[in-house]
């Protein structure tokens, strides 16, 4: 029998406390008019037997579940009444049960989607859940409505039923039926996140820099303009709070022409189209640069303009943080103003952490992320947009902002504005709906150039030899390159750990802060920080793919061993335990990423190419090749190799020392190891030119 004691909400939701009447179900099954959730203010959200669980107020964002037994919805399989009423059961008691859930996403993708699939075949199977043990016809059907990457979460889900059967009354598949459910599971290629090439990631990011740095450069004029503009629907409203809760009114809309006494007897302002406003505090070139003509006396191009303007400057933000930190898209989108913090570290000085919550299945509410120093200016402009919007946000009662959303909002969140359509006046504890960076981009035609983002045969082929699954039909020269928000992770994993494949000097520009610290901080253990788990699998994983596909290219010319090639060959072939190089081919990457993954062969990037040293280095490969490439006057390194695919990059790096070296003090310290290094890329170049 289950008691009361055993129930209890464990979603972190701030606002229910033991005292709510959604914390736990007042009894053993629950009544159907249980307020299985509530709001913040207390009011009721949904009730137990209802057909949907609209979770809104724990998600922050809508969310719902659907158990299928009230009117038809499209793209929905309806469920009867009760194999519904099972279903409900068992989320209850993931929910509120002992060791329940944490959180809402995990409740909905790893239990109520799945679990669901099987209820809704066995309904329209006409078999109750709970027989589904006498159906085996029914049961070899399963792997038909599963996704076979949702089987082994489904198998452990399905086993907490099982081990709730006494409470729950009922299974839905006992022991044998969960053996021969592993059994079936659908064998499905593994399908890589596709790597962004670097031409076209370095593109979009170089625009999402442009867009907000020129906001950071208009920042004062936007936020007076802005002021100016909700001042102005105050004074013709009465107040803020009367023209952000008051039915528009085309009589009170302060920008528009309105000649003669109007305004008179209303005691309205009126100052023409919002092209005159944006003119006088000079933002009409910046409107026209980034979302359109602010066109004279047309509204539909007029104050409303200056809102999407807003909107894209907190997405461009968002996107540009999403490059630089390897967040997910939800994760990112839950920062606050208060998310960019330093910590001083004794090799890498000050280094911009962001600080935010995770959202994996167990959550981090203060999770950090090491970044570069150019988010600064993302930071900077999505903050100046959020604390514009909150000013609206805070009077306007159907949003509601609590004190600590008014000191610290969210950085990224809905237009507030008294001009825009009332639909966007959500409570502000409800994050606006996930947008696609494809739809992103649809919705802001001028920040990308279409042909920009075109896929060409460079672009195809380096795509290809990161991500081996690259879908052929989406991914074809003279597409349009599918931008993504997971593929900036990946790529960001990817770049960090093997810079070299990412030649071109803009990108090294971009990313030289990241990932020199990532470097250092992977390679040397030198800095203190630490990322989320999951994060750093994310990173790990990158590293040994990379590390893979560059030893598969280590027979190719583009590797050159300062000790002669059968040097190379034998180090190599002694590293895997192989004899003749006639079997590998630049195909073998996942052998040579198995090989690394068992420390049974060593291999990390550097400056010149890459090392295959497994011990302790004299010097650190990083901060100086002087050691590896006899620039000291000694002897060429015997585990170097140079990649000849760094040759841009080196010529850069020597002509930067040389013009050090022509600033530098005669009988300084420096001199002799700036000398040193030069000599070694002089000696890098001497070799790769050769033949």
């Amino acid at each position: 029998m289950v008691t009361r004691n055993q129930l209890g909400l464990a979603i972190d939701v701030p606002f229910v406390t033991t005292t709510c009447r959604s914390y736990r179900p007042p009894s053993w099954p629950p009544p159907r008019d249980w307020a299985c959730v509530e709001d913040a203010e207390g009011n009721v959200v949904s009730l137990w037997g209802d057909p949907i669980w609209r979770l809104y107020p724990w998600a922050r964002k809508p969310l719902c579940l659907n158990f299928g037994d009230g009117p038809s919805l499209p793209n929905t399989t309806g469920i009867d009444s009760d194999n519904a009423h099972l279903l409900r059961l068992m989320v209850t008691w993931r929910v509120w049960g002992p060791r329940g859930v944490k959180s809402v996403s995990s409740l909905k993708n790893n239990f109520f989607t799945p679990v669901r699939a099987i209820v809704a075949l066995c309904s329209s199977e006409g078999i109750l859940a709970s027989d589904l043990m006498r159906f085996p016809a029914v049961r070899a059907k399963i792997p038909e409505v599963i996704a076979a990457s949702s089987f082994e979460r489904l198998v452990a889900e399905l086993q907490r039923v099982l081990d709730a059967r006494e409470e729950l009354g009922f299974i839905i598949l006992d022991r044998s039926g969960l053996t021969q459910l592993v059994a079936a599971k659908q064998e499905q290629d593994p399908e890589q996140t596709e790597y962004i090439p670097p031409r076209i990631w370095t593109y979009q990011v170089e625009r999402l820099r442009e867009c907000l740095s020129d906001y950071a450069a208009h920042r004062e004029k936007v936020e007076e303009c802005f002021q100016f503009c909700v001042q102005a629907y105050a004074k013709n409203y009465g107040t803020l709070r009367a023209a952000l809760t008051s039915k528009s009114s085309s009589a009170r809309g302060p920008f528009q022409n309105r000649g003669g006494r109007a305004g008179v007897k209303s005691g309205c302002e009126f100052h023409g189209a919002f092209f005159h406003t944006a003119a006088k505090f000079g933002i009409v070139d910046l409107l026209r640069r980034w979302v359109g003509e602010p066109v004279e006396g047309n509204r539909r191009k007029g104050i409303s303009l200056f809102s999407a303007y807003l909107s894209l400057v907190q997405h461009a933000g968002l996107a540009y943080v999403l490059n630089f930190s390897l967040m997910r898209y939800e994760e990112g989108r839950g920062l606050r103003a208060d998310c960019l913090s330093h910590e001083e570290d004794e090799v890498l000085g000050k280094i911009p952490i962001l600080c935010g919550a995770t959202t994996k299945t167990d959550p981090d509410s203060d999770a950090r992320w090491p970044t570069t120093p150019s988010i600064e200016v993302a930071i900077g402009a999505v903050t100046s947009v959020s604390r514009l919007r909150m000013r609206c946000a805070e009077e306007n009662p159907f949003a509601n902002p609590s004190a600590e959303d008014i000191t610290n909002p969210y950085l990224f969140h809905r237009s507030f504005e008294p001009w825009v359509a009332r639909k966007a006046l959500k409570p502000y504890s409800i994050m606006p709906s996930s947008m696609s960076y494809r739809d992103f981009i649809a919705d802001f035609p001028r920040l990308f150039e279409p042909a920009s983002l075109v896929i060409t045969e460079e672009d195809l082929r380096i795509a290809r030899s990161v991500t081996a699954t690259l879908n052929s039909e989406m991914f074809q020269v003279g597409k349009i390159w599918p931008l993504a928000w997971h593929q900036l992770r990946r790529t960001g994993a990817v770049n960090m750990q093997a810079s070299g494949i990412v030649s071109d000097s803009t990108v090294q520009f971009l990313m030289k802060h990241l990932t020199r610290a990532q470097s250092l901080y992977y390679g040397r253990g030198s800095s203190k920080l630490s990322y989320n788990d999951e994060v750093r699998t994310l990173l790990v994983n990158a590293q040994y793919e990379v590390m893979g596909r560059e030893l598969a290219d280590i027979f190719s010319d583009r590797f050159v061993s300062p000790h002669g090639d059968d040097y190379k060959k034998k180090m190599v072939l002694d590293s895997v335990g192989l004899q003749d190089v006639s079997i590998l081919s630049q195909e073998d990457a996942k052998h040579f990423e198995a090989a690394a993954r068992k420390g049974t062969i060593f291999y990390r990037t550097t400056p010149l190419g890459g090392c295959m040293s497994n011990g302790q280095c004299d010097g650190d490969c990083i901060e100086s090749i002087a050691d590896c490439a006899g620039g000291d006057g000694g002897p060429f390194c015997k585990h170097v190799l140079f990649d000849r695919e760094r040759a841009k990059q080196n010529a850069n790096r020597l002509e930067h020392i040389t013009l050090l070296i022509t600033s530098t003090p005669l009988g300084a310290p420096r001199l002799r190891a700036l000398e040193q290094e030069k000599r070694g890329l002089e000696n890098y170049f001497a070799f790769i030119n050769k033949g």
